[in-house]
């Protein structure tokens, strides 16, 4: 059984996330730059919030919800950022169970948008996620831009 936890109540799980989201989203000096937004989330700021995915006591995934994941639209607030899921745990819909809790808890939080970018399309379409156009990542990265109103 999947359990979705706040990396704050878990912060042995610390170094994992960062590696992962390093590999799987950064560059070669990047690492800094993840490793400082999951100590961030650590904090008991409201935001960035880091959630992981256990099974027992092994993670399997993560995801964040973060004030604001692309400089070039800071504008649109909050964003569910940096969805890892496991190799081991992929095509389980462990993506879409990280997803939903992020939606749920932000409408709990009072938030009633929430935003999210990829590089590639199909996968947020069918979870829900409306593409609502293109936009930048640093440094000249083209991204897509998606949105999902909360319900009320």
């Amino acid at each position: 059984m999947i359990t979705i936890e706040n990396l704050r109540d878990f912060p042995q799980h610390r170094q994992q996330v960062i590696d992962w989201l390093w590999q799987a989203f950064g560059s070669d000096n990047s690492r800094a730059f993840f490793a400082s937004v999951v100590d961030s989330s650590l904090s008991t700021a409201d935001l960035p919030l880091t959630f992981i995915a256990l099974e027992k006591e092994k993670i399997v995934g993560t995801v964040g919800l973060w004030r604001c994941d692309l400089i070039s639209r800071q504008d649109l607030t909050p964003w569910l950022a940096a969805l890892y899921v496991d190799k081991a745990w992929r095509s389980r819909g462990l993506g879409r169970q990280l997803q939903h809790f992020v939606s749920q808890y932000s409408q709990s939080a009072g938030f009633h948008e929430l935003y999210l970018w990829a590089t590639f399309s199909g996968y947020y379409e069918q979870h829900g996620w409306r593409y609502i156009g293109e936009g930048v990542e640093y440094p000249d990265k083209e991204v897509r831009l998606y949105h999902r109103t909360l319900r009320p």
